[in-house]
């Protein structure tokens, strides 16, 4: 497995870190040997390698999908035990999977906002205010996408970005993709996003 740099931030703060991961299944099949992998704030890896190389493996490990045997995974400089994606979700990591986890029948915004949204006293969704928080939030990253559509009639780039989207909403600051790319035969991508700042106007664009 190769782990490729394809955007550097010198001398940004480590955000995520792995040092020696294993991973070994039914004690016979030696999926990740001790894995050492750094992430900075603003920094794009991506991994390559053959099937079985231990790429997925150390996504699950990332996500908490899975747990690993021995190493330690460490969140801005402290040690973290990823139970479960709710765990990984908690503490700023999210991941856009290559099968979409959209509800095709609902809205974008509905699926944006499923489990977490907004609401009167009463009870009543408020649905423009979503739409709104969703349509500036994702301008702001410089994606183009219309809360009010549906799903369904979205197209597979159009359907990633909403994605995207989601796990932006949900606060994660540390994506990683699955398959975002067969054309360089990427087969996963961690990228840790900057910190917005009230000095700069200027947007940050992310391809889709």
């Amino acid at each position: 497995m190769i782990a490729e740099h394809t955007q550097t931030a010198t001398e940004a703060p480590i955000v995520l870190q792995c040092v020696d991961l294993c991973k070994c299944y039914n004690g016979v099949v030696q999926a990740s040997d001790h894995i050492n992998f750094t992430l900075r704030r603003g920094e794009v890896h991506a991994f390559l390698g053959e099937n079985g190389a231990g790429k997925s493996t150390l996504m699950k490990m990332l996500y908490g999908i899975e747990q690993p045997d021995e190493g330690q995974l460490f969140l801005s400089g402290e040690p973290v035990v990823l139970k479960n994606p709710a765990d990984a979700i908690a503490h700023g990591i999210g991941m856009v999977h290559q099968e979409l986890m959209l509800i095709p029948h609902l809205t974008v915004a509905e699926n944006i906002t499923l489990g977490q949204e907004v609401r009167t006293r009463c009870g009543r969704l408020k649905k423009q205010e979503a739409s709104r928080s969703i349509r500036e939030l994702a301008a702001s990253y410089g994606l183009d996408i219309d809360p009010d559509a549906l799903v369904d009639k979205l197209t597979i780039g159009q359907r990633q970005r909403v994605e995207i989207v989601k796990l932006l909403y949900r606060k994660a600051d540390i994506l990683i993709f699955d398959e975002p790319t067969r054309l360089r035969r990427i087969s996963y991508a961690v990228f840790c996003l900057k910190k917005k700042t009230k000095k700069t106007k200027k947007k940050k664009k992310i391809k889709s």
